[in-house]
């Protein structure tokens, strides 16, 4: 070992002992004649002292730059009264130094590596392995790593076996595009990269494993989305002979244990909602309870105005109006509501209505809206009643296919949330359940909303019959209105396996092409059995605090799916190709 200690390991406990530190120059200073060095390695920073007395060292540690590997000896004292550092581990010591070795020299970086530096994120990506450097970035990896050794933990100590599934695999339609392999031993023919383990940890049910995980890379070739990554890692289970009460219990117990664990966070029992509870109140399947808005349903109130932005949806039966009242926000400026009625617009809402109640004992004339003149005063009554609203609120309304209001009435309480500081406590987990089975598309088909093994709670013969209103045995938990994981009781009967997939217009052919192997599974003895899988990337995003997943991410893509540090996906030669049966186009040469 070159090294005897981390820098962040150093403390006044060590006073007068001989240490040996290796790692990178964080920082250089010139004071009084003194030369003090900050040398910096993954557990944190520690000050060295080079005084001239000792001059060959005095001399080296004058020629050493930001950035330089140096290794260093010395003896740790404690700092003088007035020059201790509460802000770092080694805060109360330094190490006066009496050898110091260059290990190697350093270019000057392309960014400074101190916190306050704003740095452009394509050239912190370009130079990733610098900008891992930085104090704040290497915290988030190490706690990443702490989170994942506090899960395998707690899954091999409930009988979880870790076990690989394959990443070459073959194409099947689970929502996204597939990454796809060119095979040059079968010429014509594709592997595709694995969305999910789903299908081989159902498998494994089927072989008897009783209980299953793996920390698994999934990849998806999805369009350009702000915080979807074309790699991504999940923490993949799936339990046989466990009910959905079963699976939520042992996986909540996880959650909990982790958070206190490794954030000291306390979680209670989690709340369980109903899908169609929380997209009525929250607009959304994934609601964040922090928030103490809600969306009322008004529609009752509005169906004979002659208003007809508000009267259409309200006779539609795809059609919803909403109310959301925001408490004392009523001296909102017009400028502040112009842009939430653009940002509700990103959402498909061709406006924001609003009412401010200034005084309600006033009737109509208390209150200030271009819509109010359309609505007879009973009926606004009952509305400001059913909201609750008081003097000094504003209540905004959506009005359109319930889709639509949902998305943007759902998006505008978190916007507000957040604008006006209303979050009532720091984490609210909870637990979304009974899902629809399927959605409609426009053109009357059906999709699954989770995918095509998630069991009903219904018979075979009742889920022909009606379809669309049929629920699934599926649940997903809720953090801060981030969806942290998603699972559901899985089919393990072959006849209900086959009317999912007739409701979903996959034919017979297609059935036995695609998913032969599972049908043939589902006839030699397939346990009842259900899983969930956590966005391990999107875990460590809320606990670390961080913005954004690429912050959690070692070496992530950009959004346009690229990694600017080796500059993949890169072309190949026409010899590679040759090999693997490929042309390409004169077109795609050309881009």
């Amino acid at each position: 070992m070159m090294r005897s200690h981390y820098c962040g390991q150093l403390n006044a406990s060590l006073d007068g002992q001989e240490v040996t530190l290796c790692g990178w120059v964080h920082r250089r200073r010139d004071h009084g004649g003194v030369i003090f060095l900050d040398i910096r390695d993954r557990e944190g920073i520690a000050q060295v002292v080079f005084a001239p007395e000792h001059e060959d060292v005095f001399n080296k540690a004058d020629r050493v730059r930001s950035e330089y590997v140096v290794k260093v000896t010395g003896t740790v004292r404690l700092r003088p009264e007035g020059a201790v550092n509460p802000n770092m581990a080694s805060g109360e010591i330094e190490v006066d130094a009496s050898a110091l070795e260059v290990l190697n020299q350093a270019d000057t970086p392309p960014f400074p590596l101190d916190e306050h530096s704003e740095v452009g994120e394509e050239t912190r990506l370009r130079y990733r392995f610098i900008d891992l450097r930085r104090p704040e970035m290497a915290e988030k990896l190490k706690l990443r790593s702490r989170i994942t050794s506090s899960i395998r933990r707690y899954l091999d100590d409930n009988g979880f076996l870790d076990v690989e599934t394959p990443i070459l695999t073959r194409a099947t339609p689970e929502g996204a595009r597939d990454y796809l392999v060119p095979s040059r031993t079968h010429a014509g023919s594709f592997f595709a990269l694995p969305q999910s383990p789903q299908l081989f940890k159902q498998l494994l049910m089927v072989a008897g494993f009783d209980r299953y995980y793996q920390i698994a890379k999934c990849f998806r070739d999805e369009d350009l989305r702000a915080d979807r990554q074309p790699e991504f890692t999940q923490i993949d289970m799936e339990t046989s002979f466990m009910d959905e009460d079963d699976i939520m219990a042992i996986t909540e117990t996880m959650v909990r244990n982790l958070f206190k664990e490794v954030l000291n966070v306390e979680f209670g029992e989690f709340p369980h909602m109903p899908y169609s509870e929380a997209m009525r109140r929250f607009g959304s399947d994934k609601p964040d309870l922090r928030i103490p808005l809600e969306l009322v349903d008004v529609a009752d109130q509005l169906t004979d105005v002659d208003f007809k932005v508000f009267s259409g949806p309200a006779n539609d039966v795809k059609g919803r109006v909403a109310a959301l009242r925001v408490p004392g926000a009523g001296s909102m400026p017009r400028k502040q509501i112009d842009d939430y009625t653009k940002f509700v617009g990103n959402y498909g809402a061709k406006g924001l209505a609003y009412i401010k109640v200034n005084e309600r004992a006033l009737g109509v004339e208390g209150l200030q809206s271009p819509i109010v003149k359309f609505i007879p005063e009973a009926n606004l009554n009952t509305i400001l009643d059913r909201v609750g609203a008081v003097d000094g609120d504003i209540v905004f309304f959506g009005a359109d296919k319930a889709s639509v209001v949902n998305d943007a009435l759902g998006a505008l309480r978190i916007r507000l949330g957040h604008d006006l500081e209303l979050l009532t406590c720091q984490w609210a987990p909870m637990w979304v359940v009974d899902f629809p089975m399927f959605e409609e598309n426009d053109d009357g088909s059906l999709t699954a909303i989770h995918h095509p093994f998630t069991s009903p709670k219904c018979s075979p013969e009742e889920l022909k019959a009606a379809p669309q209103t049929a629920l699934s045995r599926a649940y997903d938990m809720v953090l801060n209105g981030t969806e942290l994981g998603g699972g559901s009781i899985r089919i393990h009967d072959r006849k209900m396996q086959q009317t999912v997939f007739e409701i979903l217009g996959i034919s017979e052919e297609e059935q036995r092409e695609k998913f032969g192997f599972l049908l043939d599974a589902l006839k030699y003895g397939a346990p009842p059995h259900g899983g969930l899988a956590f966005g391990l990337d999107r875990l460590v995003m809320l606990m670390t605090g961080a913005n954004s997943i690429r912050e959690v991410i070692a070496f992530p893509k950009t959004q346009s799916a690229a990694c600017v540090m080796t500059q993949a996906p890169g072309e190949v030669d026409s010899k590679a190709l040759r090999e693997l049966h490929i042309r390409l186009r004169e077109q795609a040469k050309v881009e």
